[in-house]
């Protein structure tokens, strides 16, 4: 089954930066599709493949910070080639 997940590490702390760039950095280098924006970060691929990894680098991610919020959204769909119709 294809996913597509959305993204939003916010680090709360005031060196928030640091812990965003490496959770991004890791997920780039995951294998996984990657798409950036200045609001999320959004993850396509197969279901188990990109659950396991977000399980992995989440875990790291908040490890790194003293207080943070990751949100997350799954779509069932791969939705990395999507382009508006309209």
């Amino acid at each position: 089954m294809k996913i597509s997940v959305e993204l939003t590490f916010s680090p709360l702390q005031n060196d928030f930066e640091q812990p965003i760039i490496h959770f991004i950095k890791k997920l780039r280098n995951s294998g996984l599709k990657v798409l950036e924006n200045p609001l999320s970060t959004q993850v396509y691929g197969d279901y188990d493949k990109v659950m396991h990894i977000l399980t992995v680098e989440i875990k790291e991610a908040m490890e790194l910070v003293e207080r943070g919020l990751m949100y997350i959204k799954i779509v069932k769909s791969d939705r990395y080639d999507y382009e508006p119709h309209f």
